[in-house]
């Protein structure tokens, strides 16, 4: 996909990946509408990447709707949705201690929020043959996240709701792509860019976006930011207990040298 005199919509654009890849798109000649629950912080990183900023929470249907209605109507009809939007809050104790409020949320944003956005665009994106959802998940989508059982398996649910949107629609000139950063300094998890530069497994928000945008215009189904992650899945997939193993034993090596094993730490002992 050539970016230049496309209209693009990125949700969760107030910082972190969306803000970034906002910033390279611009530069590429994309008209870029960024959307967050953040009304004030999403409107100053517009203002200061020279795009347009709307609220929207995408665990509504109605507000995606309303959201892709104003940006039609100043920007013209959506070429590409970026669906960056996530949420993490990890489990209080056991893998089932997550309250369903908070299981529902991880639910609304990861999945159903991709949904929302493929049933309001492809039938305009049918009819005219052209079009890109490039739906932003997670490494756990692939392998799993450790204390946090609703991101995990809301992940992996993303990740085959994209594999069915490339199934379905590639044919018919739907573009998507699948982007599975493993760990990444973003406000999302109290990280910065300073604390990437530290270390080697953690990438910065550029970094990713930088990936994003390579990966789109080769028309790449499957983004890797971090190309490791190809790795680990294929060893789950060859010898799942054997993986089962290695994360356990990951664990407990990040709770004895860190106290915890959670995801603005783990990085750490990779």
């Amino acid at each position: 996909m050539d970016f230049a005199d496309k209209t693009v919509v990125i949700t969760g654009g107030a910082s972190g990946i969306g803000a970034a890849l906002a910033e390279l798109l611009v530069e590429k000649g994309a008209r870029v509408a960024l959307a967050d629950r953040n009304i004030e912080a999403v409107q100053e990183a517009a203002s200061r990447i020279g795009c347009m900023g709307f609220y929207c929470d995408v665990a509504e249907e109605t507000q995606i709707l309303t959201l892709l209605g104003s940006v039609q109507k100043e920007l013209g009809e959506v070429d590409c949705f970026v669906s960056n939007a996530g949420v993490f809050d990890s489990q209080p104790s056991h893998v089932g201690s997550a309250s369903n409020e908070d299981w529902s949320r991880n639910w609304c944003v990861h999945v159903m929020a991709h949904v929302y956005a493929a049933r309001a665009l492809l039938p305009q994106m049918l009819k005219r043959g052209s079009g890109y959802f490039v739906n932003v998940t997670s490494a756990a989508g692939l392998l799993n996240q450790i204390e946090n059982a609703a991101y995990s398996a809301t992940k992996h649910a993303a990740v085959s709701f994209a594999e069915s949107l490339a199934i379905t629609h590639g044919d018919a000139g739907i573009g998507v792509s699948l982007v599975c950063p493993q760990y990444v300094a973003t406000p999302l998890i109290g990280l910065t860019d300073q604390d990437a530069k530290a270390s080697a497994g953690l990438l910065t928000s550029a970094q990713v976006a930088e990936s994003i945008v390579v990966g789109v215009e080769a028309n790449q189904f499957l983004i890797l930011p971090h190309p490791e992650v190809a790795n680990f899945a294929q060893r789950r997939a060859q010898d799942h207990d054997g993986w089962i193993s290695g994360m356990q034993r990951m664990r407990k090596t990040a709770v004895s040298k860190l106290g915890r094993a959670s995801i603005a730490d783990l990085y750490k002992i990779i």
